[in-house]
């Protein structure tokens, strides 16, 4: 194992040591491994909370900031947050207009923000939540009843961000969260596995000749191990399970959405890019947005997901709303 660390114990609060030197404008509860904005709370105004095991960056702590999430707390690598994590990310982002909870669909980010979410109700403060559960690769896995949360979250967290900031009550908010999750689905592939700082050796075994199709974030298999094929090929085999779940047709407009496991190189994101367009192309769905890069990852995991998003004006207008965060920044 080579990786960039002190000691595999230390990597997350080391991380969270350079995301606060590296950004001013957000501070960092070091003991409950919080990431918040710094002028939170906005008084008058939801508050946005996220969070997970860490290894998934930039989600969630490079989401937090104005236009997306105002707290997120970290978990150990692939590892849930527990819920003292969650009640202090809440109380700081507590503005008096409620908070709403974005849970990724994983047993153990579920359970804990549902106790957190007890505990923040019984201190007075109002909180929704959300659970996205957008992959259509599985209905349930080693850490899921039913469908795991993956690339819908960014979106989620950007367009339920932007109706936050622009004054919309808790209750709008978490609607408007529910229908992009609904609108959403998701599909992700491998060409090698990655590798836990703890553990020291790759999750499983991948040999170079084949390929994991409909893999988790947290390094799981996938639903079938296949022969390695070209790009234009895995865009069919990723799209053709989301497409026929959304049920797409022509004339239909999305956001189409490549995503890099954290180990592939942008020069290959941009051909699979090229090929997810080709194939809507040929199925009549137009693109009225796209998303290309590294932004829910899996480690060093070289593979990719790719996300469509069915959307109107409302949710165009929302996610072309200014946002600035260390992730993703745009119109600010």
């Amino acid at each position: 194992m080579k990786k960039l660390i002190n000691d595999p114990s230390e990597v997350v609060s080391d991380a969270l040591r350079g995301v606060a030197a590296a950004h001013p404008e957000l501070k960092v509860d070091h003991e409950n491994r919080v990431v918040y904005r710094a002028d939170a709370p906005v008084r008058g105004k939801v508050g946005l909370v996220s969070g997970g095991g860490s290894g998934h960056e930039p989600m969630h702590g490079g989401f937090v900031g104005p236009g997306m999430l105002d707290a997120a707390c970290a978990g150990e690598v692939f590892t849930s947050p527990v819920p003292d994590q969650m009640l202090a990310a809440t109380r700081y982002v507590d503005g008096g207009a409620g908070v709403l909870h974005i849970v990724k669909n994983y047993t153990g980010d579920v359970m804990n923000f549902d106790m957190a979410a007890e505990l923040a109700a019984a201190d007075g403060v109002e909180v929704a939540s959300v659970v996205i559960d957008d992959d259509v690769a599985v209905r349930d896995s080693l850490y899921t009843a039913g469908r795991r949360g993956v690339g819908a979250t960014v979106l989620v967290e950007k367009i339920a961000g932007a109706a936050a900031e622009a004054g919309r009550p808790l209750a709008a908010v978490a609607d408007v969260a529910k229908k992009v999750n609904a609108g959403a689905r998701s599909m992700g592939m491998a060409l090698t596995s990655c590798t836990v700082p703890a553990a020291g050796k790759p999750t499983f075994d991948l040999p170079d000749d084949e390929m994991e199709i409909g893999i988790g974030i947290h390094g799981e298999p996938g639903r079938e191990r296949v022969p390695l094929e070209p790009a234009r090929r895995v865009a069919e085999r990723l799209l053709e399970p989301i497409v026929s779940d959304l049920g797409l047709s022509g004339g239909d407009s999305v956001l189409a959405f490549v995503n890099g496991m954290g180990g592939t190189p942008l020069l290959e994101l941009y051909l699979m890019y090229a090929e997810v367009a080709s194939v809507l192309e040929r199925a009549g769905v137009g693109i009225a947005r796209s998303l290309v890069g590294n932004y829910i990852t899996s480690l060093e995991m070289a593979g990719c997901s790719v996300t469509l998003l069915r959307v109107d004006d409302e949710l165009l207008e929302l996610w072309d709303a200014p946002v600035r965060t260390p992730g993703l920044r745009w119109g600010i």
